[in-house]
């Protein structure tokens, strides 16, 4: 047997997001668009990249299903590419190399907003220093609000809700709970897990200054494999409720030790619908995780019900049960500002991506042309049965789902900005 290079792996895994139809397009010439995800597939966040990647490869069929992207009078599929990055920010910049001379015209990247940052600063110069082959980049988790505030690009678009409005979302709730007079800060030491403890101590102060935080903390990222310790300094501070925007394996791990050691309050988070989460806390989550996001599973809604079911007809095991509406919306959005630019030259692309509109099941949103900020309704939902009214649906087959509680629109969401665009001439 042959060994295989990188590129032939990549290729091979290219082929698995393309339907079988599309060989006859390769042979006549239909050049594909190709799309480069740069993202953790190996490493502590791997569950994390290989989710997207399923996400991705859904939107992606789907576009190619109806035709790919119809430019100049020829439909050209979509192609995607998988580079690892490894989670580390190095490796992300070596991998942006190898895609741009791949001949990605589009990066996809979200598992760090200190990778944003990385590539957002490459890409710039990369534009820059070479007009000919400029590239965008297309964000769908990386939710430091600088990255569209101070750092903010024109050729860099967020298709997530940044972290000040996740949080502010969060206060819609915490509000009103008040049982919860003590809460705990905990997170990730990096920009994105400093922004949200900022956050939260600043929306604690405004909206309910009665309550004492009673412990505030950062833990290395991806590093922590015994989160005993934090969660025994949980239970002794006597705080009622955890307020983290912890991901991944830092997120699941956490929740697990904090039911070992007995923490019977509450878990206001960013992403505690998924991933392990559910599953690692069971029947003491009930009426106390609490999660922000751009959509969930038990949204009342047909047109939603019809899509969260067709991804898990897509992806029926269990663990494979992430879906993410924002990552559909992105490709959406991609495919029509292509087609109405006639073009997949960067900069004639981000024109019309930077006022897209785009709608699917139901859901909406539209891009902020003033720092390239999707604007979107967001969903506030707490952890229950699977059964209990309102959760048709569990998390991956853990018998237990998110009802939603509130639903905040996207004027609701919208926040003000920073951003001081410099806009190619």
């Amino acid at each position: 047997m042959v060994p295989l290079n990188n590129s032939r792996r990549r290729a091979l895994q290219t082929l698995a997001a393309l339907p079988l139809g599309w060989s006859a397009a390769y042979a006549q010439g239909a050049a594909p668009v190709r799309l480069a995800l740069i993202e953790g597939l190996s490493g502590a966040f791997a569950n994390t990249g290989e989710a997207v990647w399923r996400n991705l490869v859904w939107a992606v069929e789907r576009v190619n299903a109806r035709g790919g992207v119809r430019i100049g009078g020829v439909s050209r599929p979509l192609q995607l590419d998988r580079y690892d990055s490894k989670g580390q920010s190095e490796d992300a910049l070596s991998a942006l190399r190898s895609a741009i001379d791949d001949g990605a015209g589009f990066v996809l990247q979200g598992n760090s907003s200190a990778t944003a940052a990385a590539l957002i600063d490459a890409i710039g110069k990369h534009n820059e220093r070479e007009p000919g082959r400029r590239v965008l980049f297309l964000n769908y988790s990386a939710v430091d609000p600088v990255l569209t505030n101070e750092r903010c690009s024109f050729w860099h678009f967020r298709f997530d809700a940044h972290a000040d409005m996740r949080m502010a979302a969060l206060m819609e709730l915490l509000r009103d709970d008040k049982g919860v007079r003590s809460a705990y800060l905990i997170g990730q030491d990096y920009s994105f897990g400093q922004a949200v403890l900022r956050e939260a101590r600043r929306q604690l102060a405004a909206q309910r200054p009665d309550v004492a935080v009673v412990g505030d903390e950062l833990h290395p990222l991806g590093r922590v494999k015994d989160f005993l310790p934090y969660a025994t300094k949980i239970k002794s501070s006597g705080a009622q409720a955890v307020i983290t925007g912890n991901w991944g394996n830092d997120l699941t791990l956490l929740v697990r030790a904090a039911r070992e050691v007995g923490f019977d309050g509450k878990f206001y988070t960013f992403y505690g619908n998924a991933l392990g989460a559910p599953a690692a806390i069971g029947e003491a989550g009930i009426g106390k995780v609490i999660a922000v996001a751009d959509w969930l599973p038990n949204l009342p809604t047909a047109g939603s019900e019809i899509f969260y079911q067709a991804f898990r007809q897509r992806f029926p095991r269990p663990q494979d049960d992430y879906v993410h509406m924002r990552m559909q919306l992105m490709l959406e959005a991609l495919s029509q500002s292509i087609e109405k630019a006639a073009s997949v030259e960067a900069l004639a692309v981000a024109r019309e991506l930077e006022k897209s509109q785009v709608s699917l099941a139901g859901q909406s949103g539209r891009m902020r042309a003033a720092d390239h900020q999707f604007q979107q309704s967001l969903v506030v939902g707490v952890m229950d049965r699977v059964g209990s009214p309102g959760v048709k649906f569990d998390v991956e087959g853990s018998g237990y789902g998110f009802r939603v509680v509130r639903r905040i629109t996207a004027e609701q969401a919208e926040l003000g900005h920073s951003c001081r665009m410099v806009r190619p001439g």
